[in-house]
């Protein structure tokens, strides 16, 4: 990757993941490979267990994986010592979590939070100040600024706790779950708002959730089944017939170094595809049937 594409990057090979708990090893993440690239923004969507929340804990610098390789805006997961960890979090990467009680300290204002986090990270108070300004008004929350959490409303304090991740500028924001706790018009607010930074600023942004009308908001999706990457929805805008602007969502599944897929479950269950299945190479795609279920070739020949 050439130097100017590094930053904002994420890109994962093999990464593998493993806890042991009395004698009993977990596999939480199982040779899972992503690449997002610098300014884009994606959802990473699966059930709870399949391993996205272990993904982001490794990805934020919070957890360091078993085996295989990570790298976040240039920054080696694996090789980082503890000081490089520490300007890492600080600096490099941003993060929103789930509970509101967890982005924002409740004896401090909306402005306090967002200034404390540049105190942190060695910014002069002049530039706190206007960092401050600049971003709770792009988040639309400069009315909010002097409010304490509890005098606000969860999609405030989500958008307030966007601003805290963004205040030192890292070039990759993530996301745990950070509409999990929202109505459906506070969650489109939180998710527009993470848009307006990642267009405003070029972020990266990495959002993961079990909530896949998340994808709505996103040009990419990516679905994680049991430890792995399993399918990819593109959205991309196109013209119709009549000449109106539509958005077009093309599913891809996943194809690892070894030549492996997993199908979606509405395929599987539709064709009641199950233990194993019968393949055949034709002249531009692979064709997938029930292992009991006859086909025939295009001269009307079994197979």
């Amino acid at each position: 990757m050439a130097a100017a594409d590094v930053e904002g990057a994420i890109v994962c090979s093999d990464l593998v993941r493993v806890f042991s708990t009395r004698g009993v090893e977990v596999q939480a993440l199982q040779g899972l490979s992503l690449h997002v690239d610098p300014g884009s923004v994606v959802a990473v969507v699966g059930a709870s267990g399949s391993g996205k929340s272990t993904l982001l804990g490794i990805l934020s610098g919070q957890d360091v994986p078993t085996a295989g390789r990570a790298e976040v805006a240039g920054h080696d997961l694996l090789a980082m010592g503890r000081r490089e960890r520490i300007e890492f979090r600080r600096h490099s990467v941003g993060f929103v979590w789930q509970q509101t009680a967890r982005n924002l300290l409740p004896y401090l204002t909306a402005g306090e939070n967002v200034a404390l986090v540049g105190a942190v990270g060695r910014m002069s108070a002049r530039r706190r100040a206007a960092r401050v300004d600049e971003l709770l008004e792009l988040l639309e929350v400069g009315h909010c600024r002097d409010r304490r959490p509890w005098e606000l409303s969860g999609g405030q304090q989500q958008r307030v706790a966007i601003a805290v991740a963004m205040v030192n500028a890292p070039r990759v924001l993530l996301a745990d779950e950070p509409t999990g706790e929202l109505d459906d018009a506070a969650s489109a607010e939180v998710l527009a708002a993470m848009n307006d930074v990642n267009r405003e600023h070029g972020t990266t942004v990495l959002v993961v959730t079990h909530d896949a009308t998340v994808s709505e908001h996103v040009s990419r999706t990516v679905q994680i089944r049991d430890g792995r990457t399993s399918t990819e929805v593109l959205r991309r805008s196109a013209v119709d017939e009549s000449g109106e602007d539509t958005v077009v969502a093309e599913e891809y599944a996943v194809l690892d170094r070894v030549g492996r897929l997993q199908l979606p479950d509405e395929f599987t269950q539709a064709l009641d595809l199950r233990d194993r299945v019968r393949l055949a190479l034709e002249s531009d795609h692979v064709g997938v049937w029930p292992a009991d279920r006859e086909t025939t070739n295009g001269d009307g020949s079994r197979r």
